[in-house]
């Protein structure tokens, strides 16, 4: 009984938090699932109609679904190729010794604590067609013929939200990297210096094998990020042009709060669980620093 005493402790202490998060997060998400399994128009009054695998036929039948999916698959792209360099250069930048590193350090990190809302407002502000800043500094500059409704062509709109959410994330993504080059022993470069490996040799060699832990974290989090991004775009394009922007979490709003079919609402984001569920335990698979080595 002794030697069980600190774990009762522990257990404890730690029972309230996880109350919380079982009422805050884990029930939800069953109860996610069971209505996913019925139709039902959001009114209290009208009872439920049992209707199967009918929401997810019905979601897997949607041509706007799977293009929501191919506009999940250009921000996880993203996230690799924008979000991943970008981050990491940051990292660099504020982990060395250069001069003024904690205003950089505040200056990159400052886009992503500030509300989603916000940031959305004053990119689509920057971005309009008519009046938009970014439009009025290409015709200033005699860049014309660059200018677009770069929210109100389906061409580019997803691309153009896909940058903001880049602008956006970097600044986390930095600071997940930085923790992981902080982490490395100075020791490591010490020696590799004596060996010659500087420069860019002591980032590649050193830098970035040492940090296969923290390249795992951010691939689970781009892409699980990806899956639920919504505020962003709803605030800029709500979905739009015709959709063209839409990703399974608009869809999901839509269905629920715009057509009050609570029964496809909960389908899409049953599916965004799973997918997220799914992709978290493949990626610890595949990036498990044992298997790496």
């Amino acid at each position: 009984m002794v030697g069980r005493k600190p774990y009762l402790i522990a257990a404890v202490f730690l029972l309230p938090a996880l109350l919380l998060y079982t009422l805050a997060f884990i029930v939800p998400i069953f109860q996610t699932a069971y209505m996913s399994f019925f139709s039902w128009n959001g009114i209290k009054n009208v009872a439920l109609e049992y209707v199967g695998l009918q929401n997810y036929s019905a979601m897997f039948q949607k041509p706007e679904f799977y293009r929501s999916l191919k506009n999940i698959g250009v921000f996880i792209l993203a996230s690799f190729v924008l979000i991943l360099p970008v981050a990491f250069a940051l990292a660099h930048i504020v982990t060395s010794k250069m001069k003024g590193r904690r205003f950089f350090k505040i200056a990159f990190f400052m886009p992503s604590v500030l509300p989603l809302t916000a940031v959305g407002l004053m990119w689509q502000f920057l971005l309009k067609g008519e009046g938009g800043l970014v439009n009025m500094v290409l015709s200033a500059i005699g860049a014309s013929s660059l200018t677009h409704d770069w929210l109100g062509e389906p061409a580019i709109a997803i691309y153009v939200v896909v940058v903001v959410n880049a602008w956006i994330y970097c600044g986390l993504n930095m600071i997940i990297f930085a923790s992981g080059m902080v982490a490395i022993p100075e020791q490591l470069y010490e020696a590799a210096a004596m060996d010659g490996a500087v420069g860019f040799k002591r980032l590649w060699y050193i830098t970035v094998p040492m940090m296969k832990e923290t390249l795992k974290i951010f691939s689970i989090l781009a892409v699980t990020q990806s899956l639920r991004v919504f505020g962003q775009i709803f605030v800029m394009t709500g979905g739009g042009p015709n959709g063209a922007t839409d990703v399974p979490t608009t869809l999901l709003y839509y269905e629920s709060f715009k057509y009050n079919n609570f029964g496809m609402g909960n389908a899409i984001g049953t599916f965004i669980i799973v997918a997220a569920l799914l992709s978290t335990v493949v990626l610890n698979k595949l990036m498990n620093t044992k298997t790496m080595k």
